[in-house]
């Protein structure tokens, strides 16, 4: 799977992919990583990619031209969707990233300043938000999306984990605990340490059932 996002600072973002488990599928090219700096569209010498909005307000308004001269410039696979992060947008879920995890290419728009010309609806495929918060630019939003939707793709991760682990609608995961048994006065549960498989099947069973999901 090929992700590709567009954004105003390209080298915060390779810089975060550069570590740990997606480093590695994208060594092995399990998965692969693009970025499209929107300003190298820009059409004036001081490479301007935003300006004021109509109608006056705060904040600067990324240029639908500018932005729209860089979702055409990516290579589009068979099977892509291009998305915008946005708080407006429908929440992102496991179900979400499980639905992105099928396609061959994921393009996403990060945006930054006070917003983007809304004509940008024009070419995307869906709008998304992590949720009701809002972030200075969608950079950190977009590694949050593709660390969730890469570990999903057959060699990522090992796939017991993703059998066991917190997916809806299953209930979250049990705690967990390893040694030293006892720290500051702080003990693992007995039951963990019962060698009785079946008890500590149940036990797990009523721990996840506490946390629950929403």
């Amino acid at each position: 799977m090929k992700f590709c996002v567009v954004t105003l600072f390209p080298e915060f973002v390779k810089s975060i992919v550069s570590f740990s488990i997606i480093k590695n599928a994208l060594a092995k090219k399990i998965l692969e990583f693009e970025t499209i700096n929107i300003r190298d569209f820009a059409t004036d010498s001081y490479k301007t990619v935003d300006d004021r909005p109509y109608g006056g307000g705060a904040g600067m308004i990324l240029k639908i031209d500018v932005l729209e001269k860089a979702l055409t410039s990516v290579k589009k696979e068979p099977k892509a969707k291009t998305i915008l992060l946005d708080p407006r947008g429908k929440r992102f879920t496991q179900k979400k990233a499980e639905e992105y995890s099928l396609l061959n290419q994921l393009i996403i728009v990060s945006g930054h300043y006070e917003g983007i010309d809304e004509r940008i609806n024009y070419f995307i495929d869906e709008k998304v938000s992590l949720g009701d918060f809002i972030l200075t630019g969608g950079e950190i939003a977009s590694l949050a999306l593709i660390d969730s939707v890469g570990r999903l793709i057959p060699g990522v991760i090992n796939q017991n984990s993703l059998t066991k682990e917190s997916r809806p609608p299953f209930f979250l995961e049990y705690p967990q605990y390893t040694r030293p048994e006892v720290y500051k006065h702080h003990r693992v549960p007995p039951v963990l340490l019962s060698g009785d498989h079946a008890k500590i099947k149940k036990w797990r069973e009523n721990a996840s059932g506490k946390l629950g999901v929403k």
